[in-house]
């Protein structure tokens, strides 16, 4: 039995709550009657229910995101009819901001902001039976120098399984108006000789993925360096996760990022537009040729894998001008480009521009938008169906040398585009599509643009690039008896940026 149970649903097993160690971290006095548990989005939420009861807790905490927003409604629902006595606390981004567009009703209390702090003494009034406190809690930021750090509470488990998230410092500098990251503009730093000891501890325990949450990682040069030497002067293999502003990376910051080797290096790129009119619109301050400069030396110079994204649906942005975007990030960098759907995440300031540019969205999560006055709700689903197609062929690495090819003209956005409608005409699903069937929708679809025996052999050297990969069988047909199936095998930790050099 546990007096206190913190959970959530996460997006995906390998992934772990830095919330909810955090919180866990923080209970003081009453952390020996307390445990973690973590499920996965899209489970059957009585089961989870089921878990979370059987240990008969007087409160549940739960941290409610995005992407859980409907499965925690419903969890909640569960737990409060099946056993009325249990205290449901919700926390998180996802009822820190109003309006709450998803029916929380259930819930006893409902805490905003950073809730170190007040969930334990939430709880421990609760626990004493004087608890006063009003349903909605508003939590103040924490001193970050002042809680307990929750590193000490990743599992062993966790440390072999999962991804290990850590943090910094909280807030952003920038205002950009679809980021929830830019209410906080005022950065919390921790001391980088603590936060080092906590990632070396956490090394020492055979931690070897980092993902730090950080929005702005190279904000702050000298901690940046700090944290690359650290892991520079380590022989094993790791790997390591950083969010990044594309305009600030001064020479030294370079070459510490050149010495990293590949696979061991992720870098996710903040782009979202290239065009300044549309960036001025949300408060987004570019400095294009700094972006350029860097996007090249990032793809150039060095082993970093990046992951760069654009959005489509910002306000002002037509998809011609998200064309251009496309085209041209193309030429600049090698690495994944992230396309996504604007989402109107409650707390931000988007509302600002709804009446000016026709701007509706979805009233269920994610909020993505469904269209504008630029962009209809028929070219919206299209986008969208992009978007996944992309993901598909471009991102997944798995047809280099075939968009290389559909892309020789440099009408990047032009010609996936015509792709993306056709192959949903020949698929119509943008899901559960096998590598073999993808690979046999783009032999078709060239076949009329390209000589097929040529486009034939390209896709069969995409195919067959990692190794035990059996030919498609449609292709066994076209390809000549005595052609030479042996091919060199790409490791999957950085086939994709690595293709895309050669």
């Amino acid at each position: 039995m546990k007096n206190i149970i913190l959970t959530t649903l996460n997006a995906r097993y390998s992934h772990t709550s830095l919330a909810l160690r955090y919180l866990y971290a923080n209970l003081k006095e009453l952390k020996e009657n307390a445990k973690i548990l973590e499920f996965v989005i899209n489970s059957s939420n009585q089961t989870i229910a089921e878990q979370i009861l059987e240990h008969k807790p007087k409160i549940v905490g739960i941290a409610v995101y995005i992407w859980n927003a409907t499965d925690v409604a419903e969890l909640v629902q569960t737990i409060k009819k099946v056993s009325p006595e249990t205290i449901v606390v919700l926390g998180g981004p996802e009822v820190s901001y109003k309006p709450l567009r998803v029916n929380f009703d259930m819930a006893d209390y409902i805490i905003t902001g950073e809730g170190e702090v007040s969930f334990y003494n939430l709880c421990k009034d609760i626990l004493n039976g004087n608890c006063k406190e009003p349903r909605v809690i508003n939590s103040p930021k924490v001193d970050l120098e002042n809680i307990i750090l929750p590193y000490d509470d990743y599992t062993d488990f966790d440390i072999k399984n999962r991804h290990i998230y850590v943090e910094m410092a909280r807030g952003c500098p920038f205002e950009c108006e679809f980021c929830l990251s830019s209410i906080d503009t005022k950065m919390r730093y921790l001391s980088i000789e603590v936060f080092l000891e906590q990632i070396d501890k956490l090394w020492q325990r055979g931690a070897r993925n980092f993902k730090f949450i950080d929005r702005t990682f190279n904000i702050k040069i000298s901690y940046a360096k700090a944290i690359l030497n650290y892991f520079l002067e380590k022989e094993e293999e790791y790997f390591l996760h950083f969010e990044v502003i594309p305009d600030n990376f001064p020479e030294e910051l370079r070459e510490l990022i050149k010495k990293f080797k590949a696979g061991s290096l992720q870098l996710e790129v903040g782009i979202q537009t290239l065009n300044l009119d549309v960036a001025k619109e949300i408060h987004r301050n570019l400095r294009i040729d700094k972006i350029k400069d860097n996007l090249k030396f990032l793809s150039q110079e060095t082993h970093a894998h990046m992951h760069i994204d654009l959005i489509i649906g910002l306000p002002s942005e037509t998809i011609e001008s998200f064309g251009k975007n496309l085209d041209l990030l193309y030429t600049l960098s090698t690495g994944e480009i992230q396309v996504g759907i604007l989402k109107k995440l409650s707390g931000t300031t988007l509302d600002r521009h709804d009446k000016v540019y026709g701007m509706v969205y979805s009233d269920l999560p994610p909020y993505d938008i469904l269209k504008n006055d630029l962009i209809s709700f028929e070219q919206m689903q299209e986008m969208k169906r992009f978007a996944r197609f992309w993901d598909i062929v471009y991102n997944s690495g798995n047809f280099q040398k075939t968009t290389a090819l559909l892309f020789e003209n440099g009408k990047v956005f032009e010609n996936f585009y015509d792709l993306s409608k056709w192959l949903y005409r020949r698929s119509e699903s943008t899901y559960k599509i096998s590598l073999d069937r993808m690979a046999e929708f783009l032999f078709e679809y060239m076949s009329a643009k390209f000589d097929k025996e040529k486009i034939a052999n390209i896709i069969l050297e995409d195919v067959m690039k990692v190794g035990g990969r059996k030919i498609p069988p449609f292709l066994k047909k076209i390809i000549p008896e005595n052609y030479d199936f042996a091919q060199k095998d790409v490791s999957k930790a950085n086939k994709r940026q690595e293709l895309r050099k050669e």
